[in-house]
């Protein structure tokens, strides 16, 4: 069976991830609990915890463009801080989006009883077993399900507000903040989980298209419009219902929309709520099943967490265990317990991310190259960890116990299972390596990086690629003439294309007597055509002291083409990639401080440029 995933999500499917994941618990039953411990300023709470995740957004969106993978943060968290952290940050994000899913079948169960006078864990189950059939059917489906979904989500939304803000009394937000403004931002935390959706992007970026570009865009869009939608639709309902009826209410926007617009009004929005939490319970499965299949990759998880289903293309072992998971948690949890423990899993998360942002950036690997990088950086980060341990600092005793436990767990798990059968190269490592001058790291790290990187890019390889794979690298430590440089080039080439070496020599010396390889100050390709058929060969070198060419120019970066004349029309094409290569603005920098052989030549495979046929 196939371990890889399909690229079948758009930019608007990225969107209507993120946002309909968000549009659920957090709108339609989340205000009627938090209303009852902050009163009408609850809109600001709201606001509050939309500026607080932006830090963690902008970390998430950097990581996941330069490592778009399943299991979104707990890819780039193990890669970043090692297994042990990766195990319970793993597991942490699962925890949290099942339980994410779970609580907004609960708020689907408590809509839908309404009208059908059912248990709501009955309702519940059965719409799980539901949405677990449609996810191992294909992601793509489930794509299009839930852009149905969030449209007509959206519309509802926008009726609600247009027609109730007539109806808004301006005298209910007086007293503003009854129980104080330390409630604002306790509250602020309890609702963070409203933001959990933009998490489930993270996990699914293996399956998008175009992800450097997609990710970050449907992430910033979601967040955007559904910030403005939490704050009006939450004003609107405080400004037209009376606080006994707000406080503790499970239906509290259906309550309104039957206050502004009638009774049908009411059927409308409790359509739009299901909606919505069909939206974030789809969302929920897609998105934490994808934590199984990464920590199996990594020998965290059994090997059968990761089989895709050869029909479907879809983890169908993760997707139903994550059902049932989500399933016994309906049945057996506290619904506010539900949803302090899944906030702080997610604020912890969040912190994760935003340490790994530091990480990966002072660990100096060069094959970190995210499509899109944090601004502000560090301080935006910082910003992003001081505010999420402001805010589990807020959540109370009972959540820190039960973090503390399921740390505790997986700890265990990391030492009896995980560290006897697999390791793990990571970042940190690569900080304490340059801290202490000390070889503490392989270059595994960097070559899985490269792979994703190819992926992500769909670099197909061409001959170009192949010759670079193959190519001889002369590292130099210090100074020499070019003529010393060239009498080496000749017999390392010489012995490779079975051509005497002093042949190679002379033509060397001889084409630069005649005009300068040099094309720029630093860089330098010397081009030959030799005798014989069917030979081409390039020879890469760099000497940080510089190699000294005619006219006292210093060269720190040197190819070298040698090839027959039948070879002339691909001789061009190897000059033409090379100068695609050399233009990139980064390319003296990271020709400098590249680590060895392998990162020089990587320098070279994952640049941008036209890639050339085979013939």
């Amino acid at each position: 069976m196939s371990e890889n995933l399909r690229k079948k999500l758009t930019l608007f499917d990225v969107f209507c991830i993120a946002s309909g994941a968000m549009i659920s618990s957090g709108l339609f039953i989340l205000p009627g609990i938090a209303s009852a411990n902050v009163g009408p300023s609850l809109f600001l709470s709201y606001i509050i915890a939309s500026f607080l995740v932006i830090p963690a957004v902008f970390s998430k969106a950097e990581l996941t463009t330069a490592m778009p993978k399943a299991g979104g943060d707990y890819f780039y968290i193990t890669r970043s801080m090692g297994l042990a952290v990766g195990t319970i940050s793993g597991a942490s994000t699962w925890f949290s989006l099942s339980l994410k899913g779970s609580f907004a079948l609960v708020g689907m169960g408590a809509y839908i009883s309404l009208i059908t006078n059912l248990p709501i864990e009955i309702i519940a189950v059965f719409l799980c077993l539901i949405f677990i059939i449609i996810n191992v059917i294909g992601v793509k489906e489930a794509g299009i399900f839930q852009r149905i979904l969030v449209i007509g989500l959206l519309f509802g939304l926008f009726a609600y507000i247009f027609y109730g803000f007539r109806s808004v009394q301006l005298s209910r937000f007086t007293p503003f903040t009854p129980f104080g403004g330390g409630a604002v931002f306790a509250t602020a935390g309890v609702i963070f989980i409203s933001y959990g959706g933009l998490t489930k992007v993270a996990s699914i970026a293996e399956e998008i298209k175009n992800p450097g570009r997609n990710i970050p865009l449907g992430m910033f869009f979601a967040l955007i419009i559904v910030s403005i939608l939490y704050a009006l639709v939450i004003f609107v309902t405080s400004g037209i219902l009376e606080p006994d009826k707000l406080y503790n209410s499970l239906t509290p926007i259906s309550d309104g929309a039957h206050v502004s617009m009638g009774i049908w009004g009411g059927i409308i929005m409790a359509i739009a709520a299901i909606l919505a939490f069909v939206s974030t319970a789809n969302a929920g499965i897609m998105s934490a099943s994808r934590y199984p299949i990464a920590m199996s990759r990594d020998k965290i998880l059994p090997s059968f967490f990761s089989k895709i289903n050869v029909k479907f293309n879809t983890p169908h072992i993760s997707v139903i265990f994550t059902g049932i998971f989500m399933i016994l948690s309906i049945l057996l949890l506290d619904l506010e317990i539900l949803v302090r423990t899944a906030s702080t899993f997610l604020i912890l998360i969040f912190i994760f991310s935003n340490i790994a942002v530091v990480i990966m950036r002072e660990s100096k690997i060069q094959n970190y190259q995210p499509k899109f990088k944090s601004p502000l950086y560090p301080w935006m980060q910082i910003a992003g960890i001081l505010t999420g341990l402001f805010l589990i600092f807020e959540m109370g005793l009972l959540s820190y116990i039960i973090v503390g436990i399921f740390i505790f767990v997986g700890l265990i798990w990391y030492f009896i299972y995980v560290r006897p059968n697999t390791k793990q190269e990571f970042a940190l490592i690569h900080i304490i390596e340059r801290i202490t001058a000390k070889d503490l790291t392989s270059n595994f790290l960097g070559s899985e990086l490269r792979e994703i990187l190819k992926e992500r890019d769909d670099i197909v390889e061409d001959r170009f690629d192949y010759l670079i794979k193959q190519a001889y690298i002369l590292d130099l430590k210090e100074s020499i003439s070019v003529e010393d440089f060239f009498k080496r080039v000749a017999c390392i080439l010489g012995e490779q294309l079975d051509i005497d070496s002093y042949e190679i020599f002379y033509l060397l010396k001889k084409r630069e007597e005649e005009s300068s390889t040099v094309i720029r100050p630093g860089l330098a390709i010397p081009h030959i055509v030799v005798k014989g058929k069917n030979k081409f060969n390039i020879f890469l070198a760099r000497c940080k002291k510089g190699i000294n060419f005619p006219g006292d120019k210093k060269v720190y970066a040197v190819f070298v083409l040698v090839g027959t004349k039948d070879e002339r029309n691909f001789h061009l094409r190897a000059l033409s990639a090379i100068a695609q290569v050399a233009q990139n603005p980064n390319f003296d920098e990271a020709w400098f401080n590249a680590k060895g052989e392998d990162e020089l030549r990587d320098i070279i495979l994952l640049a941008e440029r036209r890639r050339i046929k085979k013939k």
